[in-house]
């Protein structure tokens, strides 16, 4: 039924039944960047309502001609982004952010990195995890938070209420088991007493961090969110928010490294044999921890932190 041509498909001549079968057979064998063309004599628009509907926004649709007797059509499956990074495709579709962590692939603090630069520097197949991420559109989750749709004064609320209440309440209590376990099996697993350090920096830095973040940063981006509502001006701008949020993007990476070697020394918290019942709470806390860690920097870097800087550009535009 293929011409030739590679990829070429006649669909005149192939048996009703069989022709989006067997479009659909060549499409999936393409890989990213691959393409396929149809030829018809028809408009075959129903195959790109069908390939939209089943397999995602994961290709390009172009007439090459468009009757009256015959209509050919290029159609081309999009590769990994060459620009996008890791932290926007975690926004459009969090549930891809599943993939990330399966593969190690930091879409948080390291967010601004595209996905090929991030398989490059752990050695991942980048055409695997295109499939995967691919994979992952035709999953029907009702229920799941759209916080790229999110007014940005609620995400603050949402950060406070859930992430922040999250760090308060369950930081002290990894300090005290951290505490607890390296002094009674430290001398047989000297890298508890870096983890208990590690974690003393950490905390010592999030309380810190928290505050500024709910008395200065979201104070002014409720104002900024109050003035583009209600199409009205900054009246007590801040003087510089890139730079604020730049130093708020650095102790979330200072953060971020800490963790990254918590998980080096403890083998990805894998429990040795002689571990007690403190010993596997605290590498169930540090692994529960980090994973809220990972969505609330996420949140922050990739959504609101950009979206405030261009609102804040917006009503200075606006007004001037």
């Amino acid at each position: 039924m293929l011409q030739s041509q590679e990829n070429f498909i006649d669909v005149t001549s192939i048996e009703p039944k069989l022709k989006h079968p067997t479009i659909f057979n060549v499409f999936d064998g393409l890989s990213g960047g691959q393409s396929l063309t149809i030829h018809n004599d028809h408009d075959p628009k129903p195959v790109y309502y069908q390939l939209l509907g089943e397999r995602g926004d994961i290709f390009n649709w172009k007439y090459l001609q468009q009757g009256p007797e015959w209509w050919d059509v290029l159609i081309t499956k999009r590769g990994v982004e060459e620009t996008e990074t890791v932290g926007q495709v975690a926004v459009k579709d969090i549930r891809k952010a599943e993939v990330f962590k399966k593969y190690g692939i930091d879409f948080c603090c390291g967010g601004k990195k595209t996905i090929r630069q991030a398989c490059a520097e752990k050695g991942l197949d980048a055409t695997r995890i295109e499939q995967e991420l691919q994979e992952v559109t035709k999953l029907v989750q009702p229920g799941r938070n759209s916080f790229n749709e999110w007014e940005i004064d609620f995400l603050c609320d949402y950060i406070v209420n859930v992430h922040h209440n999250y760090v308060r309440r369950y930081l002290p209590e990894l300090q005290a088991y951290s505490t607890k376990v390296a002094q009674v099996h430290g001398s047989r697993h000297a890298e508890l007493l870096e983890v208990k350090d590690l974690v003393l920096l950490i905390k010592q830095e999030l309380e810190a961090h928290l505050e500024e973040e709910e008395q200065v940063l979201f104070e002014y981006v409720k104002a900024i969110s109050t003035a583009n509502k209600h199409n009205l001006p900054l009246t007590n701008q801040h003087q510089n928010l890139p730079v604020l949020i730049d130093a708020l993007e650095q102790d979330h990476d200072l953060v971020g490294r800490a963790f990254e070697k918590i998980k080096a020394l403890t083998n990805n918290y894998q429990l040795p044999q002689d571990a007690c019942a403190s010993y596997s709470l605290l590498y169930k806390l540090l692994q529960e921890f980090e994973e809220d860690l990972h969505m609330h920097i996420h949140l922050e870097n990739n959504l609101l932190f950009p979206k405030a800087i261009d609102m804040e550009k917006l009503i200075n535009s606006r007004n001037n």
